[in-house]
């Protein structure tokens, strides 16, 4: 168990670097971390798993990219375990927090992870299949990550496309239930984008829009 004034004091400290860092986190910012937080509470309270080290491993589960752009989760553990012990955290407890963190990540996760990671992961994912993502999020994470969008758009089918069609993209039954849908949708859209970009006069076009989108996020 995580004791609830050490979650205060990791949700303060986190916060705090989100909001100090805010403009090198556009994507994965504090509004991330609360909707994820919030997200993987809910599922955790229905799957049965640790709720309270489900809260920590969702508060403290991006701040790799504090550490370094474009990174893996595990770029992250130094930070996250210096979080967690010097709110008192038992070192036994911050391991499992940390494998727990690469266990959701959605490189990493299989159909047989904890149920842990299982909640962890479903409120990540869901925020990655809001419809919501492409239109108001996604080039904040192009901005925040560096990457070009045919980049991105190879990441999420990379990624993203092997998990669903093995059928556990979300681990929840409700989940699943509820949202499999928005993530076909967001799926065939990201494989439309790769497709348009196999077009010389999209890519030029994305090319002439850039410096537009890049002068519009520094104003």
């Amino acid at each position: 168990m995580v004791a609830q004034p050490a979650l205060l004091d990791i949700e303060r400290r986190v916060q705090e670097l989100c909001l100090r860092y805010a403009e090198q986190l556009p994507f994965h910012g504090w509004h991330h971390v609360r909707f994820v937080r919030d997200k993987a509470v809910d599922f955790a309270e229905q799957n049965g798993a640790n709720v309270s080290v489900v809260t920590a491993a969702a508060l403290l589960h991006d701040v790799n990219y504090l550490v370094r752009k474009n990174s893996p989760a595990a770029a992250g553990t130094d930070l996250r375990l210096g979080v967690l012990a010097e709110v008192g955290v038992p070192a036994e407890t911050a391991d499992w927090i940390d494998r727990i963190i690469g266990e959701a990540e959605m490189r990493n996760r299989h159909r047989d992870i904890s149920l842990e990671a299982q909640a962890l992961s479903d409120a990540d994912t869901l925020y990655k299949a809001l419809p919501i993502t492409p239109v108001l999020l996604a080039h904040r994470y192009l901005e925040e990550n560096g990457v070009s969008l045919p980049e991105l758009a190879q990441k999420i089918l990379s990624e993203q496309q092997g998990v669903q069609e093995a059928g556990y993209y979300f681990y929840n039954a409700e989940a699943a239930a509820r949202y499999t849908q928005w993530a076909r949708a967001n799926l065939r859209l990201w494989q439309c984008i790769a497709e348009s970009l196999d077009d010389p006069s999209v890519l030029e076009l994305v090319a002439a829009l850039e410096p537009v989108a890049e002068g519009a996020a520094a104003g």
